[in-house]
């Protein structure tokens, strides 16, 4: 049945890899036929043909690998006596032939947006509802009811783009001695106070969830006020106090109070975060966010996020606007992606090609089976919309070869009113083409290389 089930979810993966390869190829073939250019064949998949068959001009075919697909107009980097080769048609309409393949994967991204947003049983605002007892945030700017609008620079419409937002913050050191370092170790030793209590078997599990979540959350709104560390500490130990007195406790004969001491080195994911409070739009200046060690071996850190925000109702406003910012969110991750490759923050070696979206498709599968079949499928629409509107994006790119190198060779001639010479265009795209071989090989390469080392990230 296992065996069944994934094979079940390859083909979805590659039916649906191929409907976005469709989607994108058929957006040039349709706005080619409607402009009256010729095309001779359109093809779904690359290598030998398995089956394929000619109505009036063009060859419909479908290939053996299915990675890919292309629509072959008349003449597309030459020149021409037909006079409905791809160059001789107008520049406009040659303009919406090169644009409508990367219009066609955005809407395919929306489509699979909606798909998979109006499959969700919730949906929640960027608006703060509560913070855990221990937040972090809280002690450094954040309050309930303040609707986020952006975090770091990086606009925020929906909880989507408040993870993606706090994730990018940058990770930096920040003065270990600080009130608001000490004020967190405060909140963390009363909790790990509360586990120990529940450890030495001096309090029930009732107990400990009532001190945890009534009496330390109380506790830390007053902590997260506190402006000195000797306020700080003064609450603390109150909040010691309060633990024996609610779960009705002696203390000790030799009871001390915790003590910590300041550590060497603190890391903190940090930026400025822009809210809406009480009507008011307030820039918030050097906001920390809970940032913890992804293991206990290693000083590599991770953020998550320590409040809660409001849930929204769902109904058919909410399910529309959920997908339409869900999309931008994609398309805006992919604009980010490629500015911090630009600053550094990526490498070449961080990005994956056909063998690493195929781990990704794998991974995600993965983690949806643990709870069913078709949060495996969702999981697997959800990344499907991630690359049909990253190929649109990225297609679309001013590069020789690719779709937005052929429009900026077209925008050229609409200004000049002259073609660039077919000669230097056919030179010009095709080392385009070579470079992107080779940036596809060296991809590629590198995914086999961390397939194999197994240092692969991995989303489970």
């Amino acid at each position: 049945m296992q065996v069944l089930t994934t094979i079940a979810l390859i083909v979805i993966g590659v039916l649906l890899f191929e409907f976005i390869i469709f989607a994108h190829e058929f957006g040039h073939f349709i706005t080619a036929k409607r402009s009256g250019v010729q095309v001779n064949e359109f093809a779904l998949g690359m290598g030998p043909k398995i089956f394929s068959f000619k109505k009036g001009e063009t060859q419909y075919s479908l290939r053996l690998f299915p990675i890919g697909g292309y629509c072959s107009m008349e003449a597309e980097d030459e020149e021409s006596d037909n006079p409905r080769a791809f160059t001789n048609a107008k520049i406009w309409k040659r303009m919406i032939i090169i644009v409508a393949g990367a219009v066609m994967n955005i809407l395919v991204g929306f489509l699979l947006m909606f798909v998979f947003t109006v499959s969700q049983g919730e949906y929640y605002s960027t608006k703060i509802s509560a913070f855990t007892p221990v937040s972090f945030t809280a002690k450094t700017g954040l309050e309930v009811g303040d609707n986020i609008k952006s975090v770091g620079g990086y606009s925020v419409a929906n909880s989507r783009d408040l993870t993606l937002g706090i994730q990018l913050l940058p990770c930096e050191e920040v003065d270990p001695d600080s009130p608001e370092v000490y004020k967190e170790d405060c909140a963390w030793e009363a909790r790990n106070y509360i586990a120990q209590l529940s450890e030495d078997k001096l309090i029930d599990n009732e107990t400990a969830n009532t001190l945890y979540y009534d009496v330390l959350a109380s506790q830390s709104e007053k902590l997260n006020s506190a402006s000195t560390k000797e306020a700080a500490a003064a609450i603390f130990r109150e909040t010691i106090d309060l633990f024996y007195q609610t779960a009705k406790l002696e203390k000790p004969a030799n009871f001390t109070y915790p003590e910590f001491k300041v550590p060497e080195k603190r890391v903190r994911y940090q930026g400025d975060v822009t809210v809406i409070r009480n009507g008011e739009t307030i820039e918030l200046k050097n906001v920390h966010f809970y940032t913890y060690r992804k293991s206990a071996d290693s000083d590599d850190a991770a953020v998550s996020i320590d409040f809660y925000v409001e849930p929204l109702e769902k109904n058919f406003g909410t399910v529309m606007s959920e997908t339409f910012t869900g999309t931008i969110s994609l398309a805006k991750s992919v604009w980010k992606s490629f500015a911090m490759l630009v600053q550094g923050r990526f490498s070449l070696a961080d990005m994956s090609g056909p063998v690493g979206i195929t781990k990704a498709v794998s991974d995600v599968a993965a983690v949806g089976l643990q709870s069913s079949f078709g949060d495996a499928v969702l999981n697997i629409v959800m990344i499907m919309a991630l690359i049909t509107v990253n190929l649109g994006i990225v297609n679309m790119l001013p590069f020789p070869a690719l779709d937005g190198g052929r429009f900026v060779f077209l925008l050229i001639e609409a200004i000049f009113r002259k073609p660039i010479p077919r000669k230097v265009e056919y030179i010009v795209n095709g080392v385009g083409l070579v470079l992107l071989i080779l940036l596809i090989i060296f991809i590629t390469g590198n995914d086999i290389f961390k397939l194999i080392t197994g240092t692969f990230p991995s989303m489970q």
